[in-house]
């Protein structure tokens, strides 16, 4: 299991009171201001038997995404679409509050809100990945492994498994007269077909600032945080709040219009991520 930023041994108040006393001047324990991302790279196909894979790494915390896609049965009531499933792995030596066993909470609500992301705003094409129409469809399965944890865990995976997304390529196949699909795993062929690009923007509130990208020694004396989800558009696609203290609406609305910017930062990331690779993948705002 790990632990929640609420449940890390109680951080002393003094902690709180030296950086409540930087963000009065408008700086942070790492010389950014309140509304600058960590340092970040985004590193493409780096798993060379997924079907598509991506390195995040903001500041100091690191997530591995893979992609792997294989064939199974839609759900019930979609049986026109394929499934796309994201699952979470807290590494134990990323953090010393990662332990062995089953995903906790924080694992399940990491995948969850990356999930729920790609999902309301069909960022993967889902009828594409559809093979026998109600009974045979590609499922993907895109796997977040936090291999070094200092804070914000949202945005790195969100970036990781967009990027690992983006990466992917369905694997070529042959249909048998017996109605069975034989999957030829070496060979990759068509890209997912990708309708929207996600990227997530997580902003602590700490006494009365607000801060974008917090560390983990920020998350731990942050009152609560906001995670937020935008398309290419800068279109709200998710929102998400963790912590125990409340937001007023206005609270909300400044901090969707700050994290809109950080998205910018992330979108510019990830162009210059394929870019690199020189893979043909257009990320313009």
């Amino acid at each position: 299991m790990s632990l929640t930023p609420y449940r890390i041994p109680i951080v002393p108040e003094i902690k709180k009171q030296t950086l409540l006393s930087l963000y009065d001047k408008g700086l942070r324990p790492d010389k950014r201001d309140l509304y600058t991302p960590r340092d970040l790279t985004v590193q493409v196909g780096v798993i060379e038997k997924a079907e598509g894979s991506a390195l995040v790494k903001l500041g100091r915390t690191q997530v591995l995404a893979g992609v792997k896609i294989e064939v199974g049965s839609p759900f019930r009531d979609t049986p026109d679409e394929g499934v796309i499933t994201v699952n979470a792995e807290f590494v134990p030596l990323a953090s010393p509050y990662f332990e062995p066993g089953p995903p906790d909470e924080n694992a399940i609500e990491l995948a969850r809100v990356v999930d729920r992301s790609l999902r309301e705003v069909n960022a993967v094409d889902r009828k594409s990945l559809v093979l026998i129409p109600g009974e045979k469809v590609w499922i993907v399965f895109v796997d977040l492994y936090i291999l070094d944890h200092d804070g914000n865990l949202f945005d790195a995976s969100m970036l990781a498994a967009m990027a690992a997304l983006l990466n992917a390529r369905l694997p070529d196949y042959e249909e048998l007269e017996t109605g069975e699909i034989l999957v030829k795993k070496e060979v990759k062929k068509d890209p997912l077909k990708i309708n929207h690009i996600v990227v997530s923007t997580t902003l602590a509130k700490v006494g009365r600032h607000i801060i974008v990208d917090p560390s983990l020694e920020e998350e731990t004396v942050s009152d609560t945080r906001l995670v937020v989800s935008y398309d290419e558009t800068l279109r709200v696609v998710g929102i998400q709040k963790t912590g125990p203290s409340s937001l007023t609406k206005d609270e909300i609305i400044k901090m969707i219009n700050i994290g809109a910017d950080s998205a910018k930062i992330y979108f510019k990331a990830l162009a210059q991520a394929f870019q690199d690779a020189g893979l043909p993948v257009k990320l313009e705002l």
